[in-house]
């Protein structure tokens, strides 16, 4: 049961973050995309930033991304419902291409900008578990750069609190040509262990 006291704390939070100017991503993107889900999460998952339609929504984790990520967590049998969502960074960095507006990769300083909220939303919900879904998100857990490689498959111990675990983001699976299914199914293989995991540590 959360207490009201972090419920009110939560959403005082996320009301001082639309307002947020740490860094100049808030001068183009549309509003602030905080993080949402159970404030008692056994996983909170930790996406790199808004998309396209994340920044016109407000929510994370609804575009193309979201909706596979959806899928696979049903797959391996993961109530998003159950879990805390959120991102490194809370605007969505871009570049202009014609009317489209085309990703761009958040830089070291908005990283460091953006990771006091993402330290915020930790020490309110205290998961055991918290995914960095790519190595953005895993900079921002781990505070230094790391691969997905060297850390991928097994907990890593948070200042914090609770285990990191890193995986792949859920758009590197649209992104890539070869062997989709095998990093898939690869990708799978990480959520069902950080299932089991969330399991035993209950």
């Amino acid at each position: 049961m959360v207490g009201a006291n972090t419920i009110r704390a939560w959403e005082a939070l996320r009301g001082e973050a639309k307002g947020c100017t740490r860094c100049d991503l808030y001068k183009c993107a549309t509003q602030t995309v905080f993080g949402e889900g159970r404030l008692d999460a056994p996983i909170l998952f930790v996406g790199e930033q808004p998309g396209d339609q994340e920044d016109l929504a407000g929510k994370p984790f609804v575009g193309p991304a979201g909706r596979l990520f959806d899928a696979a967590l049903e797959e391996a049998g993961i109530d998003r419902a159950r879990t805390y969502v959120t991102n490194a960074v809370k605007h969505f960095k871009f570049v202009r291409r014609g009317k489209r507006r085309i990703h761009d990769k958040p830089n070291g300083g908005e990283i460091a900008a953006c990771r006091w909220w993402l330290g915020q939303e930790l020490a309110l919900i205290r998961p055991p578990l918290a995914v960095a879904l790519g190595a953005t998100a895993a900079r921002a857990l781990l505070g230094k750069v790391v691969t997905i490689s060297a850390l991928r498959g097994r907990g890593h111990p948070l200042a914090e609190g609770g285990e990191a675990w890193v995986t792949v983001h859920p758009s590197y699976l649209l992104r890539v040509r070869d062997d989709r299914d095998a990093h898939y199914a690869r990708f799978l293989d990480d959520l069902r262990r950080i299932a089991e995991r969330a399991e035993a540590l209950r």
